[in-house]
Order: structure tokens, then sequence, then C-alpha cells
């Protein structure tokens, strides 16, 4: 097995995980995830209403939105400040349909939780640190809705997590930082609720072909760790005094 850094992380090996609950005052639910390099804030504001083609049907939404500071990466980035560009919307998406996956929307009632994403340093791997962390901050909000009697516990289904896995030089890698993911000749990202249930699954070669075997060792990869990322949420979410919704 090689070593991929000075401090002898594996190719299926981690980036060291931390989440930091309660880091915002206002928001109903906040984190800070740091995966190595990558700092992502994620906060969940509550609102009583829907969108328009929702009202009037008893049910809620769960939406994101994603930015990235402007020196979040090596070089100086513009703010999104008219239109926001393709790749944002399409990692907003990929949010939402995440974390739309964590609860029984029609429980929710007509109620919306935006969930914002901000990358304060980027290293690789920021959607899915999005979603890891976005997923905790959507738990802490949904516990001052139960708690308040607002909506019952059944409400959450199940965590969802998220994580990069990319093939170099033949070898499948894990939670891929910014070098790796650019150097890397296939790269996927696997969204999986609970321990191994997939949400979604994206993946590109990046520089050449790979084939089913490959993939089933990408997946098994992918399960693994978001095992250990599923573990890291429950784990900030007792931690943060609000755990009964695990109950």
């Amino acid at each position: 097995m090689s070593q991929r850094t000075p401090a002898g992380r594996g190719p299926l090996d981690l980036r060291p995980i931390t989440l930091e609950t309660h880091v915002n005052r206002y928001a109903e639910g906040s984190v800070l995830i740091r995966a190595g390099h990558t700092h992502v804030l994620c906060t969940a504001s509550i609102e009583d209403s829907v969108p328009n083609w929702l009202k009037g049907k008893g049910k809620g939404w769960i939406t994101a939105e994603y930015s990235m500071l402007p020196r979040a990466t090596h070089t100086r980035s513009k703010r999104d400040r008219e239109k926001v560009s393709g790749r944002t919307q399409e990692i907003q998406r990929l949010i939402g349909r995440a974390l739309r996956s964590t609860l029984d929307l029609n429980q929710l009632g007509e109620r919306s939780i935006t969930i914002d994403c901000d990358v304060l340093q980027a290293d690789g791997g920021t959607r899915t640190a999005s979603i890891t962390g976005g997923c905790v901050a959507l738990s802490l909000a949904l516990e001052k809705l139960i708690q308040d009697g607002k909506i019952p516990r059944s409400v959450w289904l199940n965590t969802v997590s998220a994580i990069s896995v990319g093939i170099k030089t033949g070898e499948v890698l894990v939670d891929l930082d910014y070098e790796e993911d650019s150097s890397a000749d296939v790269d996927m990202n696997f969204v999986v609720q609970g321990k191994d249930q997939l949400v979604e699954v994206q993946g590109t070669a990046e520089g050449q072909t790979f084939s089913k075997s490959q993939m089933d060792q990408m997946t098994e990869a992918a399960f693994r760790a978001t095992q250990h990322l599923q573990a890291l949420q429950m784990e900030a979410i007792r931690a943060s005094g609000n755990s009964s919704i695990l109950k």
C-alpha cells in the first residue's frame, strides 16, 4: 500500500475531519466542517413558506446555496454578484438533492429550510464536505422544530454524507485533495444515505477509462469512507446537545 503524504495517509484514508456545531448564534443550525485544508461553513435557516409551486400541498422543501469566498483558493476569484455560474448551480442542486433524501418532506409541513454552504478555504472536496456538514446543520434545525412540537421526530429518515474517490496511476484513492483531484485519471463523487444506500454517483474518466472491477472497488471504498463520516456526524449531533432526533 502506497503512502500519499509525508504523514503517511494511505490510499483509503480520509483527511482529518472535524464537525464543529453551533458556530453561528443566529442560524437554526450551523456547522463548520474541516476536511484537511478544506473548510466549509454550513448554516440552516427555516422559513414558514414554500416556493409557489408547492403552496397548498402541505409539503416542505429543502434547498441549498453554495459559494466560495474570494480567497478560498490560491488566487482571488470574483464574487457571484449578479449571475451564479453553471458550476455553482450544479453544486447547489447536488447538495439540495442530497439533503432532501434525509427526511420526509410531507411531514415537514409547508416550510422551507435553506442550507448555505460557504467555502472558507478550498483544497478539494468542497461539494462533498458541504453535503456532510450541511446534513448536520439540517438535523440541528429540525431538532428545534421537533422540540417546539411543530413536526414529528419521524420526519428524519437518516444521515447523508459524501466523499470523493478517484483513480491515479491505477490506484484507488479516497478523499482527494486539490492536487490529487486535478491529476486523477478518474474522478468520482459518491453521495450515500446511511451506510450503504446510494443517493447519487457522479463520475468521469478524466485521463483514461475504468473497468467495472475498478468501479466496484471505488464503490466499496466510498461505502467504507461514508460509514466513518456517518459516525462523525452522529457524534457531532449527540455532542451538540440536541440528539433526540436520533431516537
